[in-house]
């Protein structure tokens, strides 16, 4: 193929005359928008070393009341698309936040999606539309867009959360806002009725019309999944699990999409090479990971992130325990726009 023109080539009062218009040519942009064979993204596979980033979140709590912070956030940010994009990939925004003890941030509600992992304490806990959900360790609680929440927190120790926010692509839509509002009014926990895979309340079941029927995923259910599926099929490769809404069996949200895996001990998996950027979150053990030929070791509550079309193999080094790992992607945006491609 003949090599495209370039801006260069063309007159200077031409180009003038065009800008005029608020025009500007294609063809010298051409390849960069669309290239060849694959796209060439800015997403860089980048390592968040928890130990690193917990003493700076802990003197910002010393520094920065709540109340002069609402959500006091560290931003995990992806150095090839600027540390002040404040984006780990194209559509997955990160940050680190942290809630001391007696802290309360205000109840608001926003357009992005936001999900909350929870790293480490006790006591604390995320109301949504009226729900308490309490916060412990590898719990994952949903704030799904429009829903009012807020933070408290009532025990005697700091509690940190890894946020996962589809926030990037919302703000680059122009559909990024949010509205603050009053405190809300505790009311019953639907989540009793889906406490256990393969059943649900037969009432609940016709149809509730709640879009997120489920708000809160403990860990202890979601790691004895992950356990039994291991050992129900001792040949399976990639022990993982989706977390969905339980009425539906959808992802839980419309936008990114959020897995646990597990590692035997020991394993080493080759991923898929998929179109989709991830992330990847230690929650137990550790692990070894390469991305496109750059290695990380994930110490627990490390945080790593892969572009989309990368090759990435996760290894298990401790011979002895599994790890668990905490996973979100971009699947359901792509399968929705019909550009999601797995390679094998």
């Amino acid at each position: 193929m003949n090599e495209l023109g370039s801006l260069a080539d063309l007159p200077a009062d031409y180009v003038a005359a065009m800008r005029e218009q608020n025009l500007v040519p294609l063809w010298p942009s051409l390849r960069a928008l669309i290239p060849a064979g694959t796209p060439q993204p800015r997403t860089q596979p980048t390592h968040w070393a928890y130990e690193a980033i917990r003493p700076l979140l802990l003197k910002a709590g010393e520094l920065t009341p709540i109340e002069k912070a609402e959500r006091r956030v560290l931003v995990l940010a992806n150095p090839g698309h600027g540390l002040d994009r404040m984006q780990a990939s194209s559509a997955i925004y990160l940050g680190m936040q942290l809630l001391l003890p007696g802290e309360w941030a205000p109840s608001h509600r926003h357009t992005p999606n936001a999900v909350r992992m929870i790293v480490e304490g006790e006591g604390a806990y995320t109301t949504v539309d009226g729900q308490k959900c309490p916060m412990s360790r590898g719990d994952l609680i949903l704030t799904p867009t429009g829903l009012w929440h807020e933070h408290g927190h009532d025990g005697d120790a700091p509690v940190v959360w890894l946020d996962v926010l589809d926030l990037p692509l919302v703000y680059y839509m122009e559909a990024s806002y949010h509205v603050d509002g009053p405190r809300q009014d505790v009311q019953a926990s639907s989540e009793r009725g889906y406490a256990q895979g393969g059943v649900v309340p037969t009432t609940v079941f016709e149809r509730s019309g709640n879009a997120y029927p489920m708000l809160r995923y403990p860990w202890k259910r979601t790691r004895a999944a992950l356990e039994a599926l291991a050992a129900d099929q001792p040949a399976l490769e990639s022990v993982q699990v989706t977390f969905v809404n339980p009425e539906s069996g959808a992802p839980v949200q419309n936008i990114l999409g959020y897995y646990a895996l597990m590692l035997r001990p020991g394993q080493q998996l080759r991923l898929p090479v998929r179109s989709p950027a991830a992330v990847f979150h230690l929650i137990e053990g550790a692990v070894d990971a390469t991305i496109e030929g750059r290695s990380f070791r994930l110490a627990e509550a490390d945080t790593c992130c892969a572009p989309g079309y990368s090759a990435v193999t996760l290894a298990n080094p401790d011979r002895v325990k599994p790890a668990f790992l905490f996973m979100a992607d971009e699947t359901p945006l792509q399968r929705k726009l019909g550009v999601f491609e797995n390679r094998g």
